[in-house]
């Protein structure tokens, strides 16, 4: 898998995401979680739901159900999904984006 990112993201911790083929890194927050996430396989999303997440798609391809409303994203795209909303999709390899959870917890340090 190329790495995106560039050095400073890569000097972040690696965030424990339990996800097959993925390679996350995690900027902490008191209040909120940033992860900077791109993936070499494809993953399957179970339907869950969570605090507030907003995405924005770096490459490749993602196809999100949120609520009753299915979407793909593609590099450049933005998504939004508000606390507690049921939502599930398929990631494809080659995916990397930028994620804000709107809860300090999310995702632990590996």
């Amino acid at each position: 898998m190329k790495d995106i990112f560039f050095d400073p993201i890569k000097k972040l911790p690696e965030a424990d995401i339990p996800l097959d083929g993925i390679k996350a890194y995690l900027s902490q927050s008191d209040n909120h979680q940033i992860i900077f996430m791109q993936f070499e396989k494809d993953v399957d999303l179970p339907e869950h739901s969570h605090a507030a997440q907003i995405g924005i798609v770096l490459e490749g391809r993602i196809d999100l159900t949120i609520g009753d409303d299915k979407k793909t994203y593609e590099k450049g795209d933005r998504y939004y999904i508000p606390a507690g909303v049921l939502h599930s999709g398929k990631i494809y390899a080659g995916y990397a984006d930028v994620t804000f959870f709107d809860q300090s917890d999310r995702y632990s340090k590996k």
